[in-house]
């Protein structure tokens, strides 16, 4: 019985096993093969992770390389909460180790638990962006286990306020304002991907990163600015509009020969790596563009010359054309045109009424062409409408149809009321002078180029005919009197170098068409050296905080012009100026 008893047992126990075996084959074969796939798929998901491989935003640069902005690298750390979350401490130690990253990044320790523990089940959060190398690695040395990083690269500014009215900015959305935005097609990189396994804590495993597609890094645009030039011209439209405690000031300076944009400053303007602190204009605005380029406003007496110019181009005029000027001229309506201060009627030559300045002597001449003829020799040089530039929320200004000039508007749009320009178009309609009578397009961007060689985003570089070349000569050849005898003429001379230069002091009209106020626009346009002009130069100031005449900015006008020069080394004038009669 024994024995029996013994068999029995022992061959349950042998079934017993073989069961248990048979559940284990079952299963192993149910794992392994039956459901092998979906296993894998699940197991691979729970490792494998998706990488954005980073290209780089292309350079924006001057004219000769130096860099306006660039692309740096910059970190983010990042965490799996699940894993980190799963000691017994974890939420003390977090915080802890959340308090030490803080200590390195400003964050707020509280804040950034409370994100870290928003979802505890994930596998990915951001517990800092953005940090510089030298945080990155402090962060590291604090040897947080559940801890790792990713690069990425982000945008800087190293040169601060230098050229941010004409290079712009980039947001949290992108490209935001300047050439940063208008040449986005050339700076804008294509990112790339890769993917990688990782460990239970999130971490890369060394060797398991395989790339799916290369990132592709933007072009570099060149501008064609100058960068010590654009330093220097800020810095002196600051002065000048600190002196007179204007509102805001620009300047311009052009190539003649390629109407290439060599400096466009504005005042006030902003640091491009700290927009949130830029300042803010009477509209309460933030300054985070270019009004050299987008807020017109009236030139005033700048534009006699090109007046002259039209004249003597129909052939109607020239600058020995005489002209009677008395202080006051009456209207058919009862008002008066009148000049800047009281005098007894002159006998002017033209070019006697731009070394004067007279506004009745201008309107007088007015008469010698009709409306629509000189409107349309306006809109030539550009008046009226956008540059070839297209920046960003740039101004056509305004130029009325000749139709619409009534009564004193017929005169006033001849000494520069009753229409606006911007900076940079005056500076367009002196390049013109300088250029022998053709209008350069005007350029700000040289070009995109690309790592293969290649270059885009060419400027148009054909000229067009405004006024014949022997008209440009005889207007340059006049602003070369206003220069040696015009109001401020003893500022506006610079050693070795002749000079052509137009003064003007606008009125600014008030809200509504309720007129004008006191308040004034200051500018000195002009070229040099006016025998063979290489270079011009535009400066104003708005609203000063009295009413001052622009012989106040003269200075600021020949000490940009003498930089620019020298800057460029223009070789001096070889031969004296003419002189031409001013009066009969």
């Amino acid at each position: 019985m024994a024995g029996r008893s013994g068999r029995a047992r022992i061959a349950l126990a042998v079934i017993v096993v073989l069961a248990v075996v048979a559940v284990f084959v079952v299963r192993l074969v149910d794992i392994q093969i039956v459901q092998a796939d979906e296993y894998n798929e699940e197991s691979h998901s729970k490792r494998a992770r998706t990488l954005v491989t980073y290209g780089e935003r292309g350079d924006i640069v001057d004219a000769n390389g130096a860099i306006l902005a660039d692309s740096v690298l910059r970190y983010d750390i990042i965490a799996s909460p699940r894993v980190a979350l799963k000691r017994a401490d974890a939420a003390t130690s977090v915080l802890l180790d959340l308090t030490s990253i803080a200590g390195i990044t400003g964050q707020d320790p509280a804040v950034m638990l409370t994100d870290f523990t928003a979802d505890p089940d994930s596998d990915f959060v951001y517990v800092s962006k953005g940090l510089s190398l030298e945080q990155y690695e402090k962060v590291v040395a604090l040897e947080i286990p559940w801890a790792s990083a990713e690069r990425r690269p982000s945008r800087t500014y190293p040169n601060g306020e230098l050229a941010a009215n004409l290079v712009g900015f980039l947001g949290t959305d992108g490209a935001q304002a300047g050439v940063e935005k208008t040449q986005n097609d050339c700076l804008a990189s294509t990112n790339g991907s890769a993917s990688y396994e990782s460990a239970e804590d999130g971490t890369q495993l060394p060797g398991s990163v395989i790339t799916t597609q290369e990132p592709i890094d933007g072009g570099t645009l060149r501008l064609t600015i100058d960068r010590d030039l654009q330093f220097f011209t800020q810095q002196r439209m600051e002065q000048t509009a600190m002196q007179l405690g204007a509102t805001w000031a620009t300047a311009v300076v052009m190539r003649v020969s390629d109407a290439h944009l060599m400096a466009v400053a504005d005042w006030p303007t902003f640091d491009a790596n700290d927009i949130n602190n830029a300042p803010r204009d009477a509209n309460g605005d933030r300054a985070l563009g270019s009004r050299a380029f987008s807020i017109p406003y009236e030139p005033g007496s700048t534009m006699k010359a090109l007046t002259a110019a039209t004249l003597i181009d129909a052939g109607v005029a020239s600058p020995d054309t005489q002209v009677v000027s008395p202080y006051k001229l009456p209207q058919s309506d009862g008002s008066f045109i009148k000049d800047s201060s009281p005098h007894a009627t002159i006998n002017l030559t033209m070019t006697g009424a731009l070394v004067r300045s007279s506004n009745t002597a201008i309107a007088a001449l007015t008469d010698l062409l009709p409306a629509q003829q000189r409107h349309d020799s306006m809109a030539s040089f550009g008046l009226g409408a956008l540059t070839e530039v297209g920046f960003l929320g740039e101004s056509r200004g305004q130029l009325a149809d000749a139709d619409d000039w009534f009564g004193r508007t017929n005169y006033a749009v001849q000494f520069g009321q009753g229409l606006s320009t911007t900076s940079v178009q005056v500076a367009s309609i002196y390049q013109t002078f300088a250029n022998g009578g053709v209008r350069e397009p005007v350029v700000l961007v040289e070009g995109c180029e690309h790592d293969d060689g290649t270059v885009t985003n060419l400027p148009p570089t054909e000229g067009t005919r405004v006024i014949k070349e022997s008209t440009a000569d005889q207007v340059v050849a006049m602003l070369e009197q206003v220069a040696n005898f015009g109001y401020g003429h003893r500022d506006t001379q610079i050693p070795g170098y002749r000079a052509a230069v137009k003064s003007g002091t606008a009125q600014v009209a008030l809200p509504g068409g309720a007129g004008y106020g006191d308040a004034v626009v200051l500018s000195y346009a002009g070229l040099a050296p006016a025998d063979d002009p290489q270079y011009v130069v535009v400066v104003t100031a708005g609203i000063p905080n009295s009413t001052l005449g622009s012989d106040r900015i003269a200075a600021t006008w020949s000490d940009v012009m003498s930089q620019t020069l020298t800057s460029f080394r223009v070789q001096p004038s070889t031969s004296p100026a003419p002189t031409l009669p001013q009066t009969w």
